[in-house]
């Protein structure tokens, strides 16, 4: 069946419930029906995918930052550069969703004038997964980038104090069938939403993950979130992450390095990120449906390679987290007890009120 009539014992529920209810919190706090509406797509878009981390788990803390003042209710950014194949956008901290929608949207625009399009956005906030964005592009034939700064929470290679952030990644590529090849990467070796996610869940991490305040490996997922974050292929993912820094902070004119302020510090004080958006319009290289025939060979020789002992499958970037979105569209979307809980208690403060589960039934481990 397409869609869930009740919670099961694994704790599925449907994508509509779930994307309703996290509009219905948006609109309770001052969003129109359709910037709630995106920002709760977004959202849920994430928990389909798998990436819990990107996902509902947000919203407290988004309603949080709401309500103090550090994020604005605005619904579109300020345009305030605009020349030719590039635009500035100044987000005055609006929900990063709204205004990544908006600058990838102009980004695909100029694309397809100049054949490249480049919005980098400043004084922006959070805008979830990166995927969003360049999948935006590529339904518009264009290969999307996507990529956003954070509060510095990696050490440059043999340092002891963070200095740059875990600045997240994603390239779309458009695939002749199926879903798009999509590259979407933190530069730590995990992103501290998920790591967040294991604290809440009383998980330990991987000691590849983080270490702690002084520099020492850890698997306690507490001292990680009070410690550093770990590049990931060491000095590699250090200078990707401090390149971006520059397309992102420095390029805008937004802040970048220590003026990046934590998503979970005080929540008075605006996040102040920045974002970069680029679109490439396949088209203005040549001959569309060439592209699509060397992408599909690419792909075949990627997936119809020899695989190692122990391997029953190889993927493209970005598949299994299409083949989670398929499933959870037919299944239900996994959504843990202490992410409902909390979306419910955040309901409860701005007093609004869920929509009824279809059937009535709660999850069993609610």
């Amino acid at each position: 069946m397409i869609g869930l009539t009740r919670w099961d014992h694994d704790g599925l529920v449907s994508a509509d419930w779930l994307r309703d209810s996290v509009s219905t919190v948006f609109q309770a706090v001052g969003f129109s029906e359709a910037a709630s509406r995106t920002v709760a797509e977004a959202l849920v878009e994430a928990d389909m995918r798998g990436v819990a981390s990107h996902g509902t788990m947000l919203v407290p803390m988004y309603v949080d930052r709401i309500r103090a003042g550090s994020v604005s209710r605005k619904e579109q950014a300020e345009v305030v550069v605009d020349a030719g194949a590039v635009a500035v956008l100044d987000a005055g901290h609006a929900l990063g969703q709204l205004t990544g929608d908006q600058a990838m949207t102009l980004a695909v625009a100029k694309a397809k004038s100049f054949g490249i399009g480049a919005v980098a956005v400043r004084n922006s906030f959070h805008f979830g997964g990166a995927f969003r964005y360049v999948e935006a592009a590529v339904r518009e034939g264009c290969i999307g980038v996507a990529a956003a700064n954070t509060r510095p929470l990696m050490p440059a290679v043999g340092g002891a104090a963070p200095v740059v952030g875990n600045n997240p990644l994603a390239v779309g590529v458009p695939m002749p069938d199926g879903p798009p090849v999509v590259l979407d990467m933190a530069l730590s070796e995990a992103a501290l939403g998920k790591i967040r996610l294991a604290a809440a869940e009383g998980r330990e991490i991987p000691p590849t993950w983080a270490s702690d305040a002084e520099g020492r490996p850890t698997t306690d997922p507490q001292a990680a979130i009070a410690g550093m974050l770990l590049p990931a292929a060491g000095h590699k993912g250090f200078a990707l992450a401090l390149i971006i820094d520059v397309l992102t902070g420095v390029l805008s004119g937004g802040a970048f390095g220590q003026g990046v302020r934590g998503l979970y510090a005080d929540v008075s004080v605006p996040n102040n990120c920045a974002h970069f958006f680029m679109a490439l319009d396949v088209a203005m290289f040549g001959d569309p449906a060439g592209f699509a025939e060397r992408m599909g060979r690419l792909a075949a020789e990627v997936t119809g390679s020899p695989t190692a002992p122990g391997v029953e499958r190889l993927y493209l970037p970005g598949q299994i987290e299409a083949e989670n979105r398929a499933a959870a569209v037919t299944d239900g979307v996994r959504v843990e007890a202490s992410v409902l809980d909390a979306l419910r208690r955040t309901a409860g403060q701005v007093s609004a009120t869920l929509p009824d589960l279809p059937g009535g039934d709660e999850p069993a481990d609610a």
